[in-house]
Formats: C-alpha cells, sequence, structure tokens
C-alpha cells in the first residue's frame, strides 16, 4: 500500500526518477519543467528541504512499497492558515483515485499538522482530470486564475475549507 511521506533528502533520486519518468504525460496537461529544472535537480531539492525547514512550504511524497514515488503533493503555505497545492501523480495510477485519495489525506493533514484552515489550488480548464480531483477531494470553484499562475492557461481557483483538527 503506498504511503504518503513528509519529503527528505533520501527521496532525491526517486524523486527525480518520477519526473522524468512522466515528463512526457506530464507535459500533455501542464507546462514543462525545462530541461535545466532537471540539470539543477539537486540543488531544486535541497532548495525545497530548506524552505520547508523553514515553515514555507509542506512538501510530502507518495511512495510505493518498492520505494518508488508515485506522487508528488505540495503545500504552499502562504499565510494566516492558507496554503496553495499542488499536485501530480504518475501516469501508472492515473485514473485509479490515487490523487483524489491522497489529496483528502493532505487535507486532513493540512489542518492537523500545520493548522491550515483553507486550501487553494489553480488549475487549467484544459485539464478536466485535475478539477475531477479537486471537485471530489471537496473543492469547490471559486474564480479565475491568471494565466501567469498556471502557465499561461485559462483556468480557475478551487478551495477547500478545512474542518479543526
Amino acid at each position: 500500500m503506498p504511503e504518503l511521506q513528509v519529503l527528505h533528502a533520501d527521496h532525491s533520486a526517486a524523486v527525480l526518477a518520477f519526473e522524468s519518468a512522466n515528463r512526457a504525460y506530464f507535459g500533455r496537461s501542464i507546462s514543462d519543467r525545462g530541461d535545466e529544472w532537471f540539470a539543477r535537480f539537486p540543488e531544486r531539492h535541497q532548495s525545497m528541504l530548506t524552505d520547508q525547514e523553514a515553515g514555507h512550504g509542506a512538501y510530502y511524497v507518495l511512495v510505493d512499497e518498492d520505494g518508488a514515488v508515485l506522487g508528488r503533493f505540495n503545500l504552499y503555505l502562504t499565510g494566516e492558515g492558507v496554503a496553495e497545492l499542488g499536485y501530480r501523480v504518475a501516469e501508472r495510477v492515473s485514473g485509479r483515485g490515487v490523487a483524489t485519495a491522497t489529496v483528502r489525506d493532505l487535507c486532513r493533514l493540512a489542518a492537523s499538522r500545520h493548522g491550515l484552515r483553507t486550501l487553494r489550488a489553480a488549475t487549467s480548464h484544459a485539464n478536466v482530470a485535475s478539477q475531477r480531483v479537486l471537485r471530489n477531494a471537496g473543492f469547490v470553484e471559486v474564480g479565475p486564475a491568471d494565466p501567469a499562475e498556471i502557465g499561461g492557461k485559462r483556468g480557475s481557483w478551487y478551495e477547500r475549507e478545512l474542518e479543526p483538527a
């Protein structure tokens, strides 16, 4: 059974393998990270760990029994009990409810572990799968997103109020 784990230094190789293996798949629905992102991944990973340690974000990976990363779920803390949620799951588990179940779990953790009251997520109008995940996880559409926030595409913000821990 996959386990949601807090991102740590030992995840570096598995996260890079996940991102590399799914790069083309992700590129069909969201903007590609670019070659430089992959070339500088060790620095990026360390930056996320530093950011997490400073309390600016909370980053999680969904790890399979064999240690492979099946998904990434990030909370970007914006202040006043609010965070922006970003996530992606491997193509091999997409369409199976993995993202929805993990986003629901993360909502509980966001309240209990991080003291958050509201989660927000933006997705493009073309990313129907992400819209479905958000709705099925209890998010509601609250208005348009700036295209600069979602790779230059038109889209919407979704929000979910969290149950107090």
